[in-house]
């Protein structure tokens, strides 16, 4: 063998076993040596590279160059081109006559060919370039190739691409139809990797218009969760995706490429596929259980609240009107009351209150202090400031450890306001919102107070107690945060506008106020509302 061959490495007895003087090269001792130099840098190289000499484009190559031509090594050693690569000779030949016309190179970056190297047609991509190779007097002796194999980087770029869109698709979808559905959609988007792909249930087969994919009977998963058969020579992979509607056992089941090898990583993607639509499956679930637990929790939040939220008392002469607007959402409900009973005296007691926190727990908590506040208020003659200091020593003598705003207010009438038909309305005000008093003449005024520490907050606070003298066409408005407080606004800007909403409203009886409250705040309410609303009517005409 010529010393030329003995950099070929493992491929010597290659080139011994090629009887190069019978191709259209010519014996070896006759190459130019525009050639022999060409092969001495092909074959001291460790880069994939081959020349394509002459008309013929006869073939010589170098050891890393056969991993990527596969089973035609070592036929493709000193034969034509054309007859090496017959299936892709529509692609690389006339690439390869432009750069021996032309004498321009080519790049090619990540080119897709099907070429037949393991005994199929396999989807492979390449990066390489063409360039010509010119002896002394400039003409084109050869072209030669440096290549790279790129097929496992642009495989896992499309697969990874295709598994980041689906798991886009189905993150917020909620209905397990929509979800098969969907994935579906984008599942068909690469017929690369999944040239028929469907989703089934046991014992179903494909969809109409297509040529049917393969029953998938029940006693397949034996051993897993993945099967891998040949249906019609042609490969099948069924993941089952377990415990998902619309069936327990239900499939994803796709025709594999036959242009690609069933190795680890296609075999993966096709797993990672079903666990994608598995996970948004299961999402969906956890989310519809949530929501039933949500709306089961609301209603109980709201059951409880309304059952303590009893009708108001209306002693002669007064009028007594109460509203209840639960949130919209859920973990808004639970903390908001208000009260309206006599004392044993005659007088009548109104509270407006509200539990920091919401949910069922804060309804509960909100039910101890209602009920708590209505036995101290009934059995303590005390002002409303008193009445407060005993029950919040109440509450810490119970170990009820909340937090609470409330008001409490107190009517009542001496014999000489009862002949002209006004009362005292006395109150105290622990961290609450203050109440606004619409007058007769149609002013709107909050009452404010010095402020005062919340309910829970300290032991032995003492509270202050305020007094109004209201007349017959006055009325009193006390209401809880989510009637006014909005999360763009300031809490002071929510004031001054229900003030503006209520001046010149002294002809509305305290059912029309609370509708007119309800209607012009409820619909942009993030939270619980609320109501009382006490109204002395005027003294009839004449």
């Amino acid at each position: 063998m010529d010393e030329l061959f003995e950099a070929a490495g493992t491929l010597r007895s290659a080139y011994r076993g090629v009887d190069w003087a019978s191709t259209s090269l010519g014996a070896v001792s006759g190459w130019s040596r525009t050639l022999r130099a060409a092969v001495d840098v092909t074959l001291h190289t460790r880069f994939p590279v081959t020349l394509f000499w002459g008309a013929e484009f006869v073939m010589i190559y170098n050891e890393a160059y056969v991993e990527l031509i596969g089973h035609k090594h070592p036929a493709a050693l000193g034969a034509p081109a054309a007859r090496v690569f017959p299936e892709i000779w529509d692609v690389i030949g006339p690439m390869l006559a432009s750069v021996r016309s032309t004498r321009r190179a080519t790049w090619t970056r990540d080119m897709r060919l099907l070429m037949d190297r393991h005994g199929y047609p396999e989807e492979c991509f390449f990066t390489f370039s063409y360039s010509a190779a010119r002896g002394p007097g400039g003409q084109v002796e050869g072209v030669i190739d440096i290549a790279t194999e790129t097929t496992a980087q642009v495989l896992s770029e499309r697969r990874l691409i295709l598994l980041a869109g689906l798991s886009d698709a189905l993150s917020k979808l909620e209905e397990p139809a929509e979800i098969l559905d969907r994935a579906l959609q984008v599942l068909r988007t690469d017929p690369e990797d999944l040239p028929d792909v469907d989703i089934l249930g046991m014992d179903a087969v494909g969809g109409a218009g297509r040529p049917p994919l393969p029953a998938v009977p029940s006693t397949i998963f034996q051993d897993g969760d993945v099967v891998v058969e040949t249906f019609a020579e042609v490969p099948v992979m069924r993941v089952r995706l377990p415990g998902v509607p619309p069936s327990a056992d239900t499939v994803l089941v796709a025709r594999l490429s036959q242009h690609l090898p069933l190795d680890d990583g296609y075999l993966g993607f096709v797993r990672l596929v079903g666990a994608t639509v598995t996970q948004a499956l299961h999402r969906a679930q956890t989310r519809q259980a949530e929501r039933r637990v949500a709306v089961l929790e609301r209603d109980l939040s709201e059951h409880l609240q309304r059952s303590l939220l009893t009708p108001p008392a209306q002693p002669p002469g007064l009028e007594v009107a109460v509203r209840y607007q639960p949130a919209s959402e859920r973990a808004r409900i639970g903390g908001d009351w208000y009260d309206s009973f006599l004392q044993p005296d005659g007088g009548l007691t109104l509270v407006i209150g509200d539990v920091a926190g919401h949910d069922q727990h804060a309804a509960a908590t909100m039910a101890q202090i209602r009920n708590l506040l209505r036995g101290v208020a009934h059995a303590v003659e005390k002002p409303p400031g008193a009445v407060l200091e005993v029950l919040e020593a109440t509450m810490r003598g119970l170990g009820v450890d909340a937090l609470a705003t409330a008001v409490l207010a107190r009517v009542k009438q001496d014999e000489e306001q009862a002949r002209a038909g006004a009362r005292t309305l006395s109150w105290s005000n622990a961290g609450h919102l203050p109440p606004v008093l619409v007058s007769a003449d149609g002013t709107a005024a909050l009452l404010r107070t010095p402020p005062e520490m919340l309910l829970g907050v300290q032991a032995g606070v003492t509270r202050g107690d305020h007094r109004v003298t209201l007349t017959p066409g006055c009325a009193v408005v006390l209401y809880t945060d989510g009637l006014i407080d909005r999360r763009d606004a300031i809490i002071d800007d929510g004031l001054a506008d229900l003030t503006r909403c209520l001046t010149g409203r002294q002809g509305s009886t305290a059912e029309q106020l609370c509708d007119l409250l309800l209607t012009r705040y409820a619909a942009t309410s993030e939270d619980d509302i609320a109501l009382v609303v006490l109204r002395i009517p005027p003294a009839p005409a004449g």
